[in-house]
């Protein structure tokens, strides 16, 4: 049995976690939420690489066997100074920019993400690589992270607030939205709802947990898998999207952290 760690900021690597224990579901897993910080978007490249850090240091305290870095902004900022500085295998989030690019017909995609991940060295290296005969429209989504964390993930307040960013890429041609946050896919449906058939929604964290089963040494044939959650910050929105996509986690396995 391998122990995989995750982190994100807040609740959004849910959504990476949600396709690892669908790909591997008799592994275990800690999932760390730094919700006392979230969200990271804003945050200097410097305190993100101390937070990414610190959480790190608490998941090989609990002897995990890779990281899984489940936050687009924490990747771009921290996953090269994790693999420098630890020997530990880490994943991160890869920008879906080039299945996009590469499928596109009308030669127009649209990115969905937060302001860290556009400054990201991956993002702007995966843009220069396989985004050169498209026109890539980038939209920071200011706002929506917050409104997962609180638990809002749909409603007029929240389809009109993605409205706002969706529109003008449908309008300038997009067929594919690149969602650039492991937070957004929590919003699928209303997402889904805006643009209909016009475009097609592109979320990296199948392909994520695809690269994370290469890289472990084994795959567990024990019926055990099993996830413990850790917050430094409210564990209750943490606790209620864990339960809509398990269940049955037992409510002991929830707890709240100091990093």
């Amino acid at each position: 049995m391998n122990m995989i760690g995750v982190f994100d900021s807040g609740v959004g690597g849910l959504s990476v976690w949600r396709e690892l224990v669908l790909l591997m579901p008799k592994e275990k897993y800690i999932y760390v939420s730094d919700g006392e910080y979230c969200p990271y978007g804003h945050k200097s490249s410097d305190f993100i690489i101390e937070r990414a850090t610190a959480i790190t240091v608490f998941l090989l305290e609990k002897k995990v066997d890779i990281i899984v870095v489940a936050c687009n902004t924490a990747t771009a900022a921290a996953i090269s100074y994790l693999r420098e500085h630890f020997s530990i295998p880490f994943v991160g989030m890869e920008p879906a920019i080039k299945p996009a690019a590469l499928h596109s017909e009308t030669g127009v995609v649209g990115v969905l993400a937060t302001a860290g991940t556009f400054k990201g060295k991956l993002y702007l290296d995966t843009l220069a690589r396989f985004a050169t005969d498209v026109k890539v429209i980038e939209q920071v989504g200011e706002g929506l992270v917050e409104l997962v964390e609180e638990g809002k993930l749909r409603g007029l307040h929240v389809e009109a607030l993605l409205h706002k960013y969706i529109d003008p890429m449908i309008e300038q041609g997009a067929d594919h939205i690149v969602l650039g946050c492991t937070h957004y896919p929590f919003l699928y449906d209303t997402i889904k709802k805006i643009v209909g058939e016009r475009a097609e929604i592109i979320n990296p964290a199948p392909a994520v947990a695809k690269q994370t089963q290469k890289i472990i040494p084994y795959i567990s044939t024990e019926n055990y898998g099993e996830t413990l959650f850790y917050s430094t910050g409210d564990i209750k929105i943490l606790m209620r999207l864990a339960h809509e996509i398990a269940p049955g986690i037992p409510k002991d396995n929830f707890n709240t952290i100091i990093i």
